[in-house]
């Protein structure tokens, strides 16, 4: 027991490396630009893009992932029975009547409810258990290591602003830079300052090309409101896996990431919509059965009585009425989708790409 607690902590230290160096690089470049070049008249706009910056990478460290609330536990007296049940078969049942009154419109791949052993938890739609952090994440995207934290509902804003500032620093340094560096092949540039220039200007490129990557293909899935897991691994609602399934509209997306208000979008202030624990989704308003999952009709192996799930809340359905109209489009592939179906002409995809590294 104690060799194994003595591991859990040198790999809790061994985790901070990521983000030490990263905090190193930056106070270096902060010296290197600041007190060895002097560029005063870049200096303003320079401590802007800092301060903003090490602001949002401060958030995305310190903020703890939101877990799932205790409604999603189950019962003292179903826990002790589920635990006892040998056969999955029971311990679906007991699942199933656990989530009757929970707003739960995903499964896993055979149509069985979500539920972390680990945790010992009901997942919540786009919940996935973390295995860095050995914890249930809402709306879990990733486990990043230069941030040493997991990525998802609570600190994803604060994630993507962290990639936008960080391109920014690194960008601004690498344009006002060039000139020195330039200066540094042609040997107008005195002695002192030559070492912080070279290795500058290709700090500053080195990472700002892979920041640009990785920024674009965030912004790409806040657009289409998909976590990087959903992106590998479709979720499985009662008409099958649709990849699409969280996704309302652009405008829609951005607001579910940013808010309503959007002088606070550039701010790394929580202003994301909803709680985390439950989604609209896109067929909510399209699919009157939707709300209610008939065990007798899914595909799975489980034969269990029928169990009525709890629509979403007001509050989290307004994402679907405010701008009904800027999504005609939208809603008309929807209306084509449900009318396939419906003619026997649909056959539900069900994709099983790898599962991310941290998560179970």
């Amino acid at each position: 027991m104690a060799p194994t607690h003595v591991l859990r902590c040198c790999q809790r230290g061994l985790a901070w490396i990521p983000v030490i160096f990263i905090a190193l690089v930056v106070c270096w470049s902060y010296y290197a630009y600041v007190v060895e070049l002097c560029l005063f008249v870049y200096l303003i706009f320079f401590h802007v893009s800092f301060v903003m910056f090490v602001w949002s990478y401060w958030k995305t460290i310190f903020t703890k992932p939101a877990n799932p609330s205790k409604e999603f536990c189950l019962p003292k007296a179903e826990k002790e029975r589920y635990e006892k049940e040998e056969r999955p078969e029971s311990q679906q049942e007991i699942l199933w009547r656990a989530a009757s009154t929970l707003p739960l419109y995903t499964r896993t791949g055979a149509g069985a409810i979500r539920y972390c052993d680990r945790c010992q938890v009901i997942k919540p739609d786009r919940c996935h258990h973390c295995s860095a952090c050995d914890m249930c994440v809402l709306k879990m995207d990733h486990h990043c290591p230069w941030v040493n934290n997991c990525v998802g509902f609570s600190n994803y804003k604060f994630f993507i602003l962290f990639l936008a500032y960080s391109l920014v620093y690194c960008l601004f340094i690498a344009a006002t830079v060039l000139q020195y560096f330039i200066k540094f092949w042609t040997n107008e540039l005195n002695n002192s300052a030559k070492f912080h220039v070279l290795f500058l200007f290709f700090v500053a490129a080195m990472f700002c090309i892979s920041i640009l990557s990785l920024f674009s293909y965030h912004l790409w899935l806040v657009g289409k409101n998909r976590s990087t897991i959903e992106a590998f691994r479709a979720p499985v609602f009662r008409t099958g896996s649709d990849k699409n399934g969280f996704s309302l509209g652009f405008r829609k997306n951005i607001a579910q990431v940013f808010g309503d208000q959007k002088q606070y979008w550039l701010l790394p202030i929580f202003t994301s919509q909803g709680d985390g624990l439950t989604f609209p989704t896109r067929l909510v308003n399209a699919d009157a059965e939707q709300a209610t999952v008939t065990l007798a009709n899914r595909t799975s192996s489980y034969s269990v009585p029928e169990v009525s799930v709890s629509p979403l809340s007001e509050s989290q359905n307004r994402l679907l009425s405010n701008e009904q109209q800027a999504n005609n489009a939208e809603d008309h592939l929807a209306e084509n989708f449900l009318k396939s179906g419906k003619r026997g002409t649909h056959q539900s995809t069900f994709f099983f790409p790898l599962r991310s590294k941290y998560e179970v």
